[in-house]
């Protein structure tokens, strides 16, 4: 399993990167091999600012469907077009490259200090064992 350190990592098994005052979200290479085959991604809350670990989405895979859940508080501005049905429609992404195009939305922080509450590449990788 890959887990890169200069990703934050949730035990809800979501990443965070952080570009300035921005960050893209994605669930990490155990969740999507936990999960199996992707078949769809629903994220309606573009527009929306969402708490820290609150739902803004789920992941639909073969046989079951999971949410996906804020690692910080942060305004939705982009959810990943590639991956939208009326765009790309390719939510298989996620499983081939979770941390590089499988990326799920970009949000704009509003509270940066909570980042200081999430994981390491090394606790993350002590959690899922």
């Amino acid at each position: 399993m890959n887990f890169p350190s200069d990703l934050k990592y949730t035990k809800e098994h979501e990443w965070i990167r952080v570009d300035g005052d921005h960050a893209y979200i994605g669930i990490t290479d155990f969740a999507q091999s936990e999960l199996g085959e992707l078949v769809y991604v629903e994220v309606e809350t573009v527009g929306e600012t969402i708490a820290k670990d609150e739902i803004f989405g789920t992941v639909e895979a073969v046989k079951t469907t999971s949410d996906l859940y804020m690692p910080v508080s942060g305004e939705i501005i982009e959810f990943n077009g590639k991956l939208d049905e009326t765009d790309g429609d390719n939510p298989g992404l996620i499983n081939e490259d979770p941390y590089g195009d499988g990326w799920i939305v970009k949000i704009k922080l509003t509270n940066p200090s909570e980042l200081d509450s999430l994981l390491n590449a090394d606790a993350y990788t002590a959690l899922v064992g």
